[in-house]
């Protein structure tokens, strides 16, 4: 998705084919289960499926152009792994123009293979960033939770399973047992990640922004960052290997 796109309704723009306009997502979606490179450009593209306008096709088809050149890609999980799992939890804050509401992204790595990953606008309007970086952390750490038990089932034990945040204030608040008056207002369903902290099951770390792999899943990125993430994700192309 071009750097300079800002995908709202459109509502003065020229109708498109709604029959075939949900078809071209529905196929999208279907793909994104194999191609995480194109999950927050189909999912921006999705919210309009109910008055899609000539604009919102025309990022469509970008999309289906890029898959065009990139037919071979696909994610590689090469043998005798390290068995540890780290989480990637980023969100762009108020990022979507129309209701300035924000896109969690996350991803998770069972040793240096992707297998799992996630990108959705959140319910609510977050105030500020720390608040929304918050949310997207707790979503991450329902989601490691989940992993964690799938992998004691097969005898994998794991502790203290990193989420990698670039937001320190969303580590403090992580860590810090104390409920501040400031962050009262943030629904109690998202503070269970202090208690999951404390009882050791989870890290919040930090990560300088520029490694943050979960920025490909909250917003569009330049063409040397998206390849950079692309590429550590594990997408690979067969005949280079």
């Amino acid at each position: 998705m071009s750097l300079t796109a800002s995908l709202d309704a459109d509502e003065e723009g020229k109708d498109f084919n709604i029959t075939k306009y949900r078809g071209m997502i529905g196929s999208l979606l279907y793909l994104t289960a194999s191609r995480p490179d194109i999950q927050f450009n189909v999912g921006m593209c999705a919210r309009f499926q109910s008055t899609p306008k000539e604009s919102h096709a025309k990022h469509v088809k970008r999309i289906f152009r890029y898959l065009s050149d990139t037919k071979l890609l696909g994610l590689w999980f090469p043998k005798g792994q390290p068995k540890h799992l780290v989480a990637y939890s980023d969100l762009d804050h108020a990022g979507y123009k129309t209701d300035r509401k924000s896109t969690s992204g996350q991803c998770e790595f069972f040793g240096n293979s992707l297998v799992s990953w996630f990108s959705k606008k959140q319910t609510t309007v977050a105030v500020s960033s720390t608040e929304a970086e918050y949310v997207a952390a707790s979503s991450c750490c329902a989601q490691v939770l989940w992993l964690k038990q799938q992998l004691a089932d097969l005898g994998v034990n794991l502790k203290e399973i990193p989420i990698l945040c670039d937001n320190t204030s969303t580590i403090s608040l992580a860590k810090n047992p104390v409920q501040h008056t400031r962050t009262k207002h943030i629904d109690v369903r998202h503070h269970f990640i202090r208690d999951h902290v404390q009882k050791r099951d989870v890290k919040v770390m930090f990560i300088p922004t520029h490694l943050q792999l979960a920025d490909i899943f909250t917003k569009p990125l330049a063409k040397e960052q998206f390849s950079f993430i692309r590429r550590e994700l594990g997408m690979v192309n067969p005949n280079e290997l």
